[in-house]
């Protein structure tokens, strides 16, 4: 994960520490997915999870590749696929009033399936707003689904399903 926190033990309030301008202290990706093989304990493949902060001022007219967002992305491993879907609100955070207050920004609010041996992103789905939770499977009637939690604190809570071909 490329960020870090300041954490208070006694009010359990955690404080994401940014570097200058406002980004991660480390260097991308910001956030990753990573497949080990676990027989050998090497890496087989990493990705960004998601597109990152690309919008920053900062990072105007660079082209740089995906930059992951360093919040934690909610996976599922089937067969032949690892689908992810990304957190979306941040906080709370304390204001310098001493509230507390949460960033409810949807950012990529997208599920993505990839290949489980390669990484290779096959699919991208828009999401109506940020997961909550780790994807679902079921098969009904002789056809999978995939469902995702999305929503949280004031946005709507619902679960949304895909249809596999």
């Amino acid at each position: 994960m490329g960020c870090s926190y300041a954490y208070d033990s006694l009010t359990g309030y955690r404080a994401l520490l940014l570097g200058p301008e406002g980004l991660p202290l480390f260097k991308p990706p910001f956030g990753r997915i990573t497949a080990i093989d676990l027989k050998t304990g090497d890496r087989k493949w990493m990705v960004a999870s998601g597109e990152g902060p690309r919008d920053h001022p900062a990072l105007q007219g660079l082209k740089l590749p995906k930059l992951g967002w360093p919040l934690r992305t909610f996976i599922m491993v089937t067969k032949s696929l690892l689908f992810a879907a990304q957190e979306g609100p941040v906080g709370p955070e304390r204001t310098g009033s001493g509230r507390l207050e949460a960033d409810h920004t949807i950012r990529e609010a997208k599920l993505r399936a990839y290949d489980k041996q390669s990484g290779a992103e096959v699919a991208e789905l828009d999401l109506p707003s940020n997961a909550i939770g780790s994807p679902m499977t079921y098969v009904s009637g002789g056809k999978q689904f995939i469902v995702v939690a999305v929503g949280g604190s004031n946005l709507p809570a619902e679960l949304v399903a895909f249809s596999l071909p």
